[in-house]
């Protein structure tokens, strides 16, 4: 039976950020014996720049972005970053990519949403050449660069895509290391991520790609308490359609039905049933009321290993 790597994502620890307090995290996730830390590209907190830090903080702990948004930041921008995150953490380094979603381009960044996927085609035509050789020769739709320049590291880190509908998953397989899920449970990914991704990638002779998947986990004895209160604080994505369609291939309504909140058995076998589904790491948003709660999570996460 195949293992599931297991991480903490980091991500709420962005709602008030501090950089020490975050690389203490980071570096209490290693001690404690998990795989990796992720972090999201949100506020006004660089995420590769911060995991950077973390890496020269730790030794083992694989840092990864989960996930940074392309529209607002072109791919020489992005390559220069999580090359220099790359050096910081001695290759440790995964930087997850992903489109965002037409509301945010739209009205945060005031930037037109048009053809996703041929924007995201653009942009790995000059990410990756520039990962790989510090060089890229691409005049596109979307974004065009023709230069060279040396880099801190001659280590590409792996790239995984956000993705979840099928010409998304295409493209990751074909031309990534995996995909990074929020939103998404086990009949999801056996149904519909797994086979599409796989297919792609074996379809472009690449290896198996990695799948992981992200969701809020919470030991507690008071289930529907907890239920409800993530329900309130994570509603938004539910109506986001991206995600409105990977719930509804799930039969809920929202995340907090899909969240893994309940005893430490309940916890354990909701990871095992991702695992069976498909991913290769599972990464957990660590909920809790109090500081009991909070360390039995992070328990019942270790044991799933």
């Amino acid at each position: 039976m195949t293992s599931v790597k297991i991480g903490i994502n980091g991500s709420d620890q962005l709602a008030q950020p501090d950089l020490g307090t975050i690389t203490a995290a980071a570096v209490d996730a290693e001690a404690a014996g998990f795989d990796s830390y992720w972090l999201a590209q949100t506020a006004l907190v660089d995420a590769q720049a911060t995991l950077g830090l973390v890496g020269t903080k730790t030794e083992s702990l694989t840092l990864g972005t989960a996930v940074v948004p392309t529209w607002p930041r072109h791919p020489h921008a992005m390559a220069a970053s999580a090359l220099t995150a790359q050096a910081a953490s001695d290759g440790r380094f995964v930087l997850g990519i992903g489109l965002s979603h037409r509301p945010v381009v739209e009205n945060y960044y005031k930037m037109e949403w048009r053809k996703p996927v041929r924007h995201m085609l653009d942009y790995l035509d000059i990410l990756l050449p520039l990962l790989e050789t510090g060089s890229s020769n691409h005049e596109g739709e979307f974004f065009s660069f023709v230069g060279e320049g040396t880099r801190p590291t001659t280590t590409p880190p792996k790239v995984m895509l956000a993705a979840l509908g099928d010409q998304m998953l295409r493209v990751a397989g074909k031309r990534t290391d995996g995909t990074i899920l929020w939103c998404v449970g086990p009949k999801t990914i056996e149904q519909q991520i797994k086979p599409a991704i796989d297919a792609a990638a074996d379809e472009a002779g690449r290896p198996t790609p990695s799948i992981v998947c992200s969701l809020p986990v919470w030991v507690t004895d008071d289930p529907q308490s907890a239920r409800d209160f993530v329900g309130q604080i994570l509603s938004i994505y539910a109506e986001l359609p991206s995600y409105r369609a990977m719930l509804d291939i799930e039969g809920v309504h929202g995340l907090a039905e899909l969240s893994l909140i309940g005893s430490h058995e309940e916890v354990v076998d909701g990871i095992e049933k991702i695992r069976a589904a498909g991913a290769t790491d599972f990464t957990a948003v660590v909920m809790g009321g109090n500081p009991d709660e909070h360390a039995a999570t992070r328990a019942a996460l270790l044991a799933a290993r």
